[in-house]
């Protein structure tokens, strides 16, 4: 039903279509790339758009094609981890918490308080200045500064899906809590889950890329978007071009993702359209 649904939103189905080809490229990018992303060629740099090099070469003669290509693997690679586990985290933590409540509620409600007073950019910032630069960091600060608002998301719908006469049957009928978790209440929630981690994906996203760009990230000669936007930058008066292929990628990404995540929204709760299809 979902899915007729999603094939409906033509935009959603374009993004989708769009993030799969761009994630292929660079999970194939060791088959698919035409050059070596790393090899400098000091003669070819600067190289205009040609057959050769669709997207030209750097200042070191690298071409970009390439290490857009391979910079994907990091970029993407390490954004879906770091999602991944705050999903993972933030569910178990709010499945906990909406199912035990009492004091297993207040103590964790009152750690996600404690984490949210803080903006989660600045977190990530502060947490991968004092562990030190790397793509790992990134992983690792991206999941602590973000898994509380996944907590307090899946404790408010465990919270009114454990109150249904199924779940207390359950109960009743002496099923684990196990049970319980992985066959009523994770269906109820994973509708949510997944729009919100589909729309979140483009700020993790963001994120990787900005501290690759500040010299916190991948470092080099690994490519990666964030760093490729950095190079540029030095040489941003002389040839504007070689912010393009990089920052329009990123841009072109991150929309995909959120429009992704609209549409997830509308096809799983009917309530955000109006009876014409038209988003409200």
């Amino acid at each position: 039903m979902m899915w007729k649904a999603l094939r409906q939103d033509r935009m959603a189905m374009c993004c989708m279509a769009f993030l799969v080809l761009v994630a292929a490229a660079a999970l194939f990018a060791p088959w698919l790339a035409p050059y070596d992303p790393t090899v400098i060629n000091v003669k070819d740099k600067f190289a205009h758009l040609s057959f050769s090099h669709p997207l030209g070469t750097d200042q070191l003669g690298r071409d970009v094609l390439s290490r857009l290509m391979w910079g994907g693997r990091a970029t993407l690679g390490f954004s879906l981890l770091a999602m991944l586990l705050t999903v993972f985290v933030g569910t178990l933590l709010g499945l906990v918490a909406g199912f035990f409540r009492g004091k297993v509620d207040e103590a964790i409600m009152r750690l996600c308080d404690a984490m949210m007073s803080f903006p989660s950019e600045v977190m990530i910032l502060a947490i991968v200045g004092m562990l030190g630069p790397g793509l790992g960091n990134i992983v690792i600060a991206s999941v602590i500064a973000k898994w509380p608002w996944y907590t307090r998301m899946i404790r408010s719908t465990v919270m009114q899906y454990s109150d249904m006469n199924y779940v207390r049957f359950s109960r009743v009928a002496g099923c684990s809590t196990l049970h319980i978790f992985r066959k009523h209440l994770l269906p109820g929630a994973a509708g949510e889950i997944v729009v919100l981690a589909t729309l979140d994906t483009g700020s993790v996203i963001l994120a990787v890329s900005a501290l690759s760009f500040l010299g916190l990230g991948v470092q080099p000669p690994t490519p990666e978007w964030g760093a490729m936007l950095s190079d540029a930058k030095d040489i941003m008066s002389m040839y504007p071009q070689q912010m393009l292929p990089p920052g329009l990628l990123i841009l072109l990404i991150v929309a995909a993702f959120n429009f992704l995540g609209d549409g997830l929204r509308d096809a799983l709760d009917p309530a955000h359209t109006t009876a014409e299809g038209v988003r409200i």
